[in-house]
């Protein structure tokens, strides 16, 4: 009986309870070193991608002379390492063997069945997925509130797990968590919220829009991007250098390769992963791009390891791009290969203003007071000029040396130089490039080291366009009872994020409740743009945790002029219910105003998802799109400002960009799509170059089309920009 309750009262995210023990070490020739990486983690007790557990449980199980207490036990681990790995059938066995032993001893505690009843519902709502979202994936899955093609035609799993879930709920009825799963059930099966017990309801009125911003549609599978595989991270940019924007994604699969999707002018993308030569990088979490050779085209940085502790001491990639449709890795001979530390984030910057973009690492640090174990401090490593690096982040001070889950540049002060970001598992740090090589963290001096529980992306943005680099620095610190209690307005403990406004003396003020942003929303990946052109930027949050519970939509959120943020999660149907991770605004068909492509899935083998893009209806607004291109800045411009000032009806407005000062789990391009909202015509457009320290002023660029600027060469180069078909 007592190992029974042990059994039956573990938690119920698969990870807990397993014991890593593998130090997963990146030595072997390239061709394989990936395969080999995911083979020793597959084979490992790792909490995430080991299946070395199950093996050791069902050998233990075997065992013809175990009580029933120990069988039970067994059971209970092998449900939560099955359901990990996404075999639902034997998961499946498991619970109801459970079940079936627990039905045994009617004297068992409430709690115990309690949690056997949510087990069996979480197995079946997850074997509703697969069925429905998955297998008969269409633009409306998992879309919250789910209707239409999101309802599930097989209902049989959806309903199984409704009937646990109101089995909990009768012996715990205040259980806020498996609320909210029984309403999602019931929308899934099509009848909510009629046959949710009011006492459990939410009702719809709690997810309307503030905003009706017009529904953005998944257009993926049309085009052929809706790559299904685990978490992980997005670039759109250009990449071949023919003025169409591609996609490359990367996953937290070890086995699962980099993709890379090559817009074609009349028609879908095409799948150009094994001609580039990208299909040989296997696994990263997340991926950023940007032009590290100056040489005019775009390579990619590929970051591996994080959640891994220990094992995920796997190194970085860095692919050069040949300009001939293929990639290189250059990374041991670039000097990043060594030391691999586990990452997830990652930001390109020229930090002492040469001409070429340095690289930050923020690295997942556990050091310890007299301990050294876990100790992977942070990286900047200084571009040499010659396609090598060296790491000086030591004498620059700033190894962090904490566990970094977020990490952006800007000039927050306005000097002419980028400062550093780092957001932490722990107090964050802002680190403030003192122009000598060397950093200073003001990050308590000037308040802006919250939410110091736990934060994730970050970045820097001007939201009330007043020519001033705010912060916004997401929490990651709530639970799913604390999101529930959200809704119905009462009260919880969850963190919010914190949204920094900079008062322009180098100060800033947390604004965060003022402008509505006061709710727990647990953001993983998240990004900025402008949803429909009104020239203020927008914040996308795509939320999550590792565990199969944590099915809560992602959130859109409009500013609406600078003075409030917009909750448009359902009117623009970007309510998503699989994880999210990498995100980018870009405007894919070139017509003028932002889509957004979206990296989906979980961090467990068993939760693959589809990627989604949405297409933006459009909003009649007009629009500039602007590429820098540096001679003595870096090629990119990344760190340079941008101005554009307008005439409308209303007067002229100024809006702002920031090259470079992105999110650190964002993907957008570097090129600048900038919204005008409804302007007449374009007084004028003022670029601050930061290599040169020079400000060029252009006049007469006309509304709604790409221009390109060289620094130090008069006016500028207006782009062919021909719109590309989206269905």
């Amino acid at each position: 009986m007592a190992l029974l309750l042990s059994a039956c009262n573990g938690p119920d995210d698969p990870a807990v309870g397993t014991k890593t023990d593998a130090r997963v070490q990146a030595a072997a020739p390239q061709q394989d070193e990936f395969l080999q990486i995911a083979e020793q983690l597959e084979q490992s007790q790792n909490p995430f991608l080991g299946r070395e557990q199950i093996a050791v449980l069902e050998r233990k199980l075997g065992n013809p002379r175990l009580p029933m207490a120990a069988v039970a036990q067994l059971q209970n681990q092998l449900w939560q390492h099955y359901l990990r790995v996404g075999d639902l059938d034997n998961a499946r066995q498991s619970i109801e063997h459970l079940a079936t032993m627990a039905a045994m001893h009617p004297h068992l505690p409430t709690e115990v069945l309690a949690r056997i009843h949510q087990k069996r519902a979480l197995t079946f709502l997850r074997q509703a997925e697969v069925y429905n979202c998955i297998n008969k994936h269409n633009r409306d899955c998992c879309i919250f509130p789910l209707q239409a093609g999101g309802v599930h035609s097989e209902k049989a799993p959806a309903r199984e797990a409704r009937r646990s879930l109101l089995d909990k709920l009768k012996l715990q009825p205040d259980d806020l968590e498996a609320a909210w799963l029984l309403n999602l059930v019931s929308m899934a099966i099509g009848n909510y919220p009629q046959a949710v017990p009011e006492t459990y309801r939410i009702p719809p009125a709690a997810f309307r829009s503030e905003f009706d911003i017009k529904r953005f549609e998944d257009v993926a599978p049309e085009l052929g991007v809706d790559t299904q595989n685990l978490c992980g991270g997005a670039i759109v940019d250009d990449f071949d250098g023919d003025g169409k924007l591609d996609i490359v994604t990367s996953t937290y699969d070890p086995r699962g390769p980099l993709r890379y999707f090559r817009r074609q002018a009349g028609g879908p993308f095409h799948d150009d992963s094994a001609a580039s030569g990208l299909e040989t990088q296997r696994g990263g979490l997340n991926c950023i791009g940007a032009d590290y050779d100056n040489d005019g085209d775009n390579d990619i940085l590929v970051l591996r390891g994080a959640w891994l502790l220990d094992d995920g001491q796997i190194r970085n990639s860095l692919l050069r791009n040949e300009g001939d449709g293929t990639f290189t890795d250059v990374t041991r001979q670039a000097g990043l290969a060594e030391p691999a530390r586990p990452t997830q984030a990652a930001v390109w910057g020229d930090f002492d203003n040469d001409g070429d973009l340095d690289l930050y690492i923020g690295n997942e640090s556990r050091l310890r007071k007299n301990s050294r174990a876990g100790d992977y401090p942070s990286q900047l490593f200084q571009n040499n000029g010659d396609g090598t690096f060296t790491d000086i982040a030591l004498r620059a001070g700033v190894t962090n040396d904490r566990y970094a889950k977020g990490v952006t540049a800007g000039d927050y002060d306005n000097d002419g130089d980028l400062d550093l970001y780092v957001s932490n598992a722990g107090k964050n740090r802002l680190y403030r490039n003192n122009t000598d090589g060397t950093f200073t963290d003001v990050a308590d001096q000037l308040g802006v080291a919250e939410p110091t529980g736990a934060s994730f992306a970050s970045w820097f943005f001007d939201y009330d366009n007043d020519g001033d680099l705010d912060l916004f620095v997401a929490a990651y610190d709530c639970t799913l009872a604390d999101i529930v209690s959200d809704y119905r307005d009462q009260q919880h403990s969850g963190v919010s994020p914190r949204l920094y406004r900079n008062d322009g003396q180098s100060g800033f003020t947390d604004v965060a409740a003022a402008v509505g942003l006061d709710h727990p929303y647990l953001p993983m990946g998240a990004n900025f743009g402008d949803l429909d052109n009104d020239g203020f930027l927008d914040i996308y949050l795509a939320t999550g945790r590792p565990n199969y519970k944590m099915l809560v939509p992602n959130v859109m959120l409009r500013n609406d002029g600078g003075k409030r943020f917009q909750n448009v999660t359902t009117s623009g149907g970007f309510g998503h219910l699989q994880k999210g991770h990498g995100v980018a605004f870009a405007d894919i068909d070139n017509d003028g105003d932002q889509d957004i492509y979206h990296q989906l899935g979980g961090f467990y083998p068993g939760d693959q998802y589809r990627n989604v893009l949405f297409k933006n209806p459009g909003h009649g607004n007009r629009f500039l799109i602007v590429k820098l291109v540096g001679t003595q800045s870096n090629r990119n411009g990344v760190g340079a400002r941008i101005r554009v000032t307008v005439t409308t009806p209303q007067g002229k407005r100024t809006l702002h960009r920031a090259v470079g000062s992105v999110s650190s789990f964002g993907g957008s391009p570097l090129r600048q799509e900038i919204g005008l909202g409804m302007a007449d015509s374009i007084e004028r457009v003022e670029i601050d170059w930061p290599g040169s320290a020079t400000t060029q002023v252009l006049r007469g660029v006309p509304l709604d089309g790409m221009i390109q600027v060289t620094e130090g060469t008069d006016g500028f180069e207006s782009i062919r920009f021909d719109t590309l078909p989206m269905p």
